[in-house]
């Protein structure tokens, strides 16, 4: 597993229910590295940083008026996975709405596509652009 230092990229989002995105990233696989909430709120996520097993990273927090970044379900990611199908149904399965199901792909490796609970749009794929 990929350690944050060696991690390169982020992508960030924000939730407007980060603790149901929280149980659904960690139901899809990612593993939580670190999350700050707010002292007096305990239910907002301040700053929030997860890895994905195979390699990468997505920090995330509560959407509120002084955050960063502000698109709730407007955010796409494409997550490299030996596995896509497993991924998929599990996605599936903790309330991702099927968007493209899984297929053989032309270019090579195999993906399918969902939208989780808040609208950010997630394809799972075999295939590693070089």
């Amino acid at each position: 597993m990929s350690t944050a230092a060696e991690i390169k990229l982020w992508h960030t989002m924000s939730f407007r229910d980060a603790e149901a995105m929280i149980a659904w990233l960690s139901a899809i696989g990612f593993v939580e590295h670190a999350t700050y909430r707010d002292e007096n709120d305990p239910s907002v996520v301040v700053h929030a940083e997860w890895l994905w097993p195979g390699g990468g990273g997505l920090m995330f927090g509560s959407d509120r008026p002084d955050g960063a970044v502000t698109n709730v379900g407007g955010s796409a990611v494409y997550l490299v996975t030996d596995d896509p199908d497993e991924v998929f149904d599990r996605a599936v399965g903790a309330g991702a709405t099927v968007v493209r199901e899984m297929v053989d792909q032309d270019y090579g490796g195999r993906g399918g596509s969902v939208e989780d609970p808040e609208g950010n749009h997630w394809s799972f794929g075999s295939y590693q652009p070089s």
